[in-house]
């Protein structure tokens, strides 16, 4: 069980799926009475896309909205055992707790190495999984009203088509659109000093046509170990004004920078002369983020997005 604290605006985009996943869980839970008779919520949504596209990170901004639920986040490796019958039960036991706990929501993600497709050389064990599964989503003989299944894959083609079927709803999780990886981008910065300006981000955006939210992730993180690495490779440094690291309401005058020999000012030395609370480190700039993009290839090759884009096309609905 888990307790996660993602809001839905800490995702950036997919408007699409968050309305659908309003739809799906957050109506439900706190309207009940408008799912009454013939008119049901969803029973299981599979979410699929590239990787690093956030499905499990949109999972728990969920989880946090549905706020009176409880949310069990399952990797398909935990429910399986090398006994015999155990990987059965572990399935049923994950059923039966979240019945126990309604409403209650279940995740889980690379749900394609748990339910991929039958074929003549698959073991007895990972039928056994499979069938156990069908068993438990279908509800036979029990209860499953509250309970919501959701499925992340990024290869949904080789879902089972049985299991296929009980994710009602598909959504698709596309790489994100340019205004979203703009903010992206300012997510990712957060509160670290920064000199980029609404243009700088809105470029960045347009550059990263293809790129996917953990890419981005991977290019800001990069981005923010510059200022250090000017630190390690600077051969002069200048005095500056600035925060106290002691007091940071305090501005003292005496903070070394590093700085370009050239510098008024400049005084040779290393970081190792440097005294511990005396280092100003430089901010972040679009340089910085400009030297990080361009090492920084991304992960998703076409080829995948376009058996993506037929499977969405075949079975699923645009985020």
């Amino acid at each position: 069980m888990e307790r996660p604290n993602v809001k839905w605006s800490d995702v950036a985009g997919l408007e699409g799926a968050k309305e659908a996943l309003k739809e799906a869980v957050i109506l439900p839970i706190k309207f009940p009475h408008l799912f009454t008779g013939k008119r049901t919520p969803w029973r299981g949504i599979l979410l699929f896309g590239p990787p690093g596209t956030g499905k499990s990170y949109l999972a728990k901004a969920v989880a946090t909205e549905a706020n009176n639920s409880t949310f069990f986040s399952v990797h398909s490796s935990h429910l399986v055992s090398k006994w015999l019958g155990e990987s059965e039960k572990l399935v049923k036991n994950l059923f039966q707790l979240a019945r126990e706990n309604k409403p209650s929501i279940i995740f889980i993600d690379e749900i394609d190495s748990l339910c991929g497709s039958r074929s003549e050389n698959e073991s007895e064990a990972a039928r056994r999984i499979k069938t156990e599964f069908l068993v438990q989503m279908q509800g036979v003989g029990v209860d499953n009203e509250g309970i919501l299944v959701l499925g992340a894959t990024n290869i949904p083609w080789v879902l089972d088509s049985a299991i296929r079927r009980r994710f009602e709803k598909r959504i698709y999780i596309p790489l994100p659109e340019a205004h979203a990886r703009a903010a992206m981008f300012k997510l990712h910065l957060g509160t670290t000093q920064n000199s980029l300006t609404e243009t700088d981000f809105r470029d960045l955006g347009k550059k990263t046509e293809g790129y996917s939210g953990a890419d981005i992730s991977v290019i800001v993180r990069d981005a923010l170990m510059q200022p250090i690495r000017k630190v390690q490779s600077a051969t002069h440094f200048k005095k500056v004004r600035g925060p106290s690291r002691a007091d940071p309401d305090t501005i003292v005058d005496d903070l070394l920078m590093p700085c370009s020999p050239g510098d008024p000012g400049a005084i040779e030395m290393t970081w190792v002369d440097v005294p511990g609370d005396k280092l100003l480190e430089p901010i972040v700039s679009m340089g910085d983020m400009l030297r990080s993009l361009s090492s920084t290839k991304p992960t998703v090759n076409e080829h995948d997005l376009l058996k993506l884009k037929k499977f969405s096309e075949d079975f699923g609905q645009e985020g």
